[in-house]
């Protein structure tokens, strides 16, 4: 499992490059790992100049993902990579987004350019997240 969650951050950090954030000059790359399935999504933010369209890259990968298998997916792992000292968390709407195909296992590993900081499961970040 280490060695996956390794490979993804690898492809989140390069996935970053192709962020269009010419507003904030904050790139984010994420990658998404469902169960049961193989591929790694990739997503990376893309803002737009009414703010309000922007998405961010884990929003992305988990739009990717949808589309490919349609909305019976669970997320098993979400890798985010940002160029920060510390770790960024997803923000509240991805967090949202996450629970909504997440199960109790499912564990977000936050990066910076140099290595995962710090792996933690969803609840902990979200413990009160919305499901019907």
């Amino acid at each position: 499992m280490e060695q996956l969650v390794e490979q993804a951050y690898s492809l989140a950090k390069e996935t970053r490059k192709n962020a269009y954030a010419k507003f904030s000059n904050f790139l984010v790359g994420a990658v998404i790992k469902l169960e049961d399935d193989e591929e790694l999504y990739t997503g990376c933010n893309v803002e737009n100049s009414t703010f309000g369209l922007t998405i961010c890259a884990e929003r992305t990968g988990i739009v990717k993902a949808v589309s490919k298998n349609g909305g019976d997916i669970k997320i098993e792992f979400v890798v985010v990579v940002a160029d920060t000292e510390e770790p960024t968390a997803p923000c509240g709407m991805c967090l949202q987004t996450i629970n909504e195909f997440s199960t109790d296992k499912t564990m977000l590993h936050l990066g910076n350019l140099k290595s995962v900081l710090k792996s933690i499961p969803l609840k902990s970040a979200f413990p009160m997240g919305f499901k019907l």
